[in-house]
Formats: C-alpha cells, sequence, structure tokens
C-alpha cells in the first residue's frame, strides 16, 4: 500500500467529517463507525493495486529464464502484463 496506516486513518477522519459537516451524510450511527467504514473502504481500495502487482509478479515467474538471459526486459514485461490485467479486469489505479 502507498500510504501509511496513519496517512489512512486521517484521510478517513477529514472526509467523514467533510461528509457530516457539508450534510453529504446523516449518521445513522457513530461518527467513529462511519471514519471506520471509510479506513476500510479506502484500505481496500488501495491494496487492489498491490495484490496486482503480486499477480504480476507470480505471472512473470514464467518468463524468469528470457529475463536472466536479457531476452526481456522486466520492468517492460511487468509494466505491459500489469496494463493488460487492469484493462482485463476494468480495474482502474
Amino acid at each position: 500500500m502507498k500510504l501509511s496506516r496513519e496517512r489512512v486513518a486521517h484521510i478517513a477522519e477529514s472526509l467523514a467529517q467533510q461528509l457530516t459537516q457539508q450534510k453529504v451524510v446523516t449518521l445513522a450511527g457513530s461518527h467513529q463507525a462511519l471514519v471506520q467504514t471509510l479506513h476500510h473502504a479506502i484500505t481496500e481500495e488501495l491494496s487492489v493495486e498491490d495484490k496486482l502487482n503480486a499477480e504480476v509478479r507470480t505471472l512473470m515467474k514464467k518468463y524468469e529464464s528470457e529475463i536472466e538471459k536479457g531476452q526481456v526486459d522486466y520492468q517492460k514485461m511487468f509494466v505491459m502484463v500489469k496494463k493488460q490485467l487492469t484493462k482485463d479486469r476494468g480495474v482502474i489505479l
């Protein structure tokens, strides 16, 4: 994840405050419940790219011998595979 847990917590708290102050949401529960829900949603969204990168690394193992021989550039291939998976799955990064 590109953001620290502390930063995500701060973003969730700020967003909850703004949503309630601007009356975009009406709380049926506690403010803290909203913050926790937002924190979870942000964390899940940010982890999508982490999971995708892990899957790309796994797929790239098929090409280890070509990469070691210098026949395939690892970084270019990584970007190509990631871009294709992103497109196939409709993921927005």
